[in-house]
């Protein structure tokens, strides 16, 4: 069997990014990621602003300070102040420019105010709550580099600077299919050996989260000819096919020779538990994936293995899945050859604090697991895991944003 990151690294090698891009606006930017890394055309702030709600002050002698200092103007936010004698104090507002010559201000609830005039009640240093023109951002400094999925924060950061279209990588097409007789959708009615196609709506939902423009091809049925003009079709229309199922030995199994009969296509055998098998190859010029039939096996094979070949034939330049320490609340005293990954979550111990614990049943079929918990354990090859051993966890927030 493959080393599971040998087979990672081979199959993310094989993803070429997609090259042709498009503008959308700040709008239609979330989850797209970006081709041309943004600079900024100004500072931020674009000029020295009040940290609070207060007093701009214009201390002559830090060491000599009066004990009260004129009120001699106000400047809100929008507005500029005209330039503070010695001495003089301006009452200011939360990002309303600092007056010429302020070099302080002074929190109003560390001051007292009678007459027009206001006493200090606290110490105070020079530049307190004084925000520096450019302290954030400066001009021309690279702000998002390219490749960057944007999220929320890109956008808001983006627009602060007065940028208001971005280029992007155009949507990555993926075509999805599942095959098997005896797949029946959710809201028919089950024949006997019949099963509901639960892995359309897990991978169809993974694919959308990642900002995939997904082409649903639904079931195929087993046969030769309907595989293979389905796979055939698909081609036409995606830059990715992914299916799930019907890629081992088995007499019904078709997609393993519609594949090679259209393309190309290498089976992988890899040392991860649950997800063994794993298929990547050509169908025309659309790459192919195909997953296990098994739900959880589907599912985790394409967190950990698709995941990261899609994101980058989006043209994302960091693919590093992080994984965290944390104490296991369980024992796991039978470890395997392979490379496993038991679907954990948190819980509170006797004593209070956050510890993991796995789903009883860490069966390949076993999807209530999936739904259960919030991420991963990653456990080497032959290790066996006690009560308050530390693992590695690789949340699912990682693994599905």
């Amino acid at each position: 069997m493959l080393d599971f990151d040998t087979a990672r690294s081979q199959l993310i090698d094989a993803a070429l990014p997609v090259r042709k891009t498009e503008t959308v606006s700040l709008t239609e930017g979330v989850g797209r990621t970006l081709c041309s890394a943004i600079t900024s055309p100004i500072d931020v702030p674009g000029f020295d602003n009040s940290a609070m709600d207060g007093y701009a002050l214009h201390i002559s002698d830090f060491d000599k300070m009066p004990e009260r200092f004129p009120v001699v103007q106000r400047i809100a936010a929008g507005q500029t102040g005209s330039q503070l004698g010695p001495d003089e104090a301006a009452r200011i507002f939360t990002g309303a420019p600092v007056p010429e010559g302020a070099n302080v201000v002074v929190p109003q609830e560390h001051t007292e105010a009678a007459n027009n005039h206001i006493r200090l009640t606290q110490p105070i240093v020079p530049l307190q709550h004084i925000r520096r023109r450019g302290e954030d951002i400066q001009a021309t400094a690279v702000i998002i580099a390219a490749g960057t999925r944007l999220t929320p924060a890109h956008l808001a950061l983006a627009a602060s600077v007065g940028v208001s279209q971005l280029e992007v990588f155009a949507k990555l097409k993926v075509a999805i299919l599942f095959t098997g007789d005896e797949l029946t959708e959710p809201g028919q009615p089950l024949a006997p050996g019949a099963i509901y196609n639960s892995n359309r709506y897990a991978i169809r939902a993974l694919l959308d989260k990642l900002g995939c423009e997904v082409i649903d091809m639904g079931i195929v049925r087993d046969s030769a000819q309907a595989t293979r003009e389905a796979l055939q079709h698909a081609s036409t229309l995606a830059d990715v096919i992914v299916t799930c199922g019907g890629v081992s030995v088995g007499e019904e199994d078709h997609v393993k020779a519609a594949v090679q009969a259209l393309g190309q296509l290498n089976l992988w055998q890899i040392a991860m538990k649950p997800g063994k098998p794993l298929a990547y190859g050509k169908v025309g010029h659309a790459d192919f994936i195909g997953l296990p039939g098994n739900p959880v096996s589907a599912f985790v094979t394409f967190v950990l293995m698709a995941r990261p070949f899609l994101l980058k034939r989006m043209g994302v330049a960091n693919l590093d899945t992080h994984s965290i320490p944390a104490v296991a609340g369980f024992d796991w005293p039978k470890p395997d050859r392979r490379r496993e990954f038991l679907r954990a979550g948190f819980e509170r111990n006797d004593q209070g604090a956050w510890v993991l614990n796995i789903w009883p049943n860490q069966g390949s079929g076993v999807m209530s697991s999936v739904a259960w918990a919030d991420g991963l354990i990653d456990v080497p090859p032959n290790t066996a895991i006690q009560q308050g051993d530390t693992v590695q966890y690789i949340p699912f927030s990682d693994l599905m944003g």
